[in-house]
């Protein structure tokens, strides 16, 4: 069996590949294009992906191809129809990164909500040492305790958050985009009401037809203007352009994102002009990059491989 890994650096540097060598022969790339597929992924059996677009256009001369193995949790880049008619299975990984989003969810949090960047610079620019005074309130924040969070997307992320926030003393309000009923306590609503009523808005859903665009500057202008935006799902269910507007002309508080419609980051992306970091955060997109999270990727993707071995559809979305 030949496995073909095809980015290689999505994983960091520091990745260690040796588990799939126990599988079969394995090719690593450490970067490639779509345009690049077709050469590569010409005699595999297995091919390892994280972002690339699987599709008859990219893998079609792929004969001896049966397996898709997805570094991620999010399956937007293959497409179904073409893998189900030619036969192909494909496993993502699911759970891994429960922790580590959830984890980056409070810091982003954390920062925007206690003004993280001018305090550190308060200090560091030395006015503190100049001050008369123990302490310094140029910039107010609340306490979490008591304080509604609203969640969107109640899956194993959103729910690890929601037990976070509720240690906190937060209360919970859910809403699920596809309309389906969760099994919890927390008090389920619609969507203008989490909006209207949340100090805190956290995005966890997949990106679908239910959530692409979902927040628009009209749902924005909905949210008290205190509060504060996150989101560490997907860009595109964010208006980007709308969510500089709602900063900019104060319908909410902060945002913290740790995704963007196009990642790397458009130069041309608006929210580039917003350079006060008490009012916008934006990561690269590393909620699941702490070390035990990229290697549990890995470690799932090889046990993906042996399920499909051995007929287990524990993990297939195709």
């Amino acid at each position: 069996m030949k496995i073909v890994i095809l980015e290689a650096d999505s994983l960091g540097e520091d990745m260690v590949f040796t588990p799939f060598e126990a599988l079969g022969e394995v090719v690593i790339y450490r970067t490639t294009t779509a345009d690049e597929m077709e050469a590569k992924t010409l005699d595999a059996d297995v091919i390892v992906a994280n972002k690339v677009p699987i599709c008859e256009e990219t893998i079609g001369k792929a004969k001896n191809l049966k397996l898709v193995c997805l570094t991620a949790t999010g399956f937007n880049n293959l497409d179904g129809d073409y893998l189900k008619k030619r036969g192909i299975a494909a496993y993502n990984v699911a759970g891994y990164s429960t922790n580590g989003v959830a984890q980056h969810t409070f810091a982003l949090f954390f920062y925007v909500l206690e003004k993280l960047n001018y305090y550190d610079n308060y200090v560091k620019s030395g006015e503190y040492s100049r001050g008369s005074c123990f302490s310094h309130f140029a910039q107010n924040f609340f306490e979490l305790d008591g304080k509604t969070w609203g969640i969107i997307g109640l899956g194993a992320i959103g729910r690890k958050v929601a037990q976070i926030a509720e240690a906190f003393g937060c209360h919970i309000l859910c809403y699920s985009a596809s309309g389906s009923k969760y099994n919890t306590t927390y008090e389920q609503v619609g969507l203008d009401e989490l909006l209207s009523r949340s100090d805190i808005v956290s995005v966890h859903a997949p990106l679908n037809a239910y959530t692409e665009n979902l927040m628009t500057l009209e749902n924005f202008r909905k949210m008290k203007k205190t509060a504060i935006f996150l989101n560490l799902a997907r860009g595109a269910i964010v208006n980007e352009a709308d969510l500089y507007t709602a900063l900019t002309e104060g319908s909410i508080g902060a945002a913290g994102l740790d995704v963007l419609c196009k990642e790397p980051m458009d130069p041309e992306n608006p929210l580039l002009k917003i350079q006060d970091s008490n009012k916008l955060i934006i990561t690269p997109h590393i909620a699941w990059a702490a070390k035990e999270t990229r290697f549990r990727v890995v470690d799932e993707v090889v046990k993906n491989i042996q399920r499909f071995q051995n007929g287990d559809a524990t993990n297939r979305v195709y």
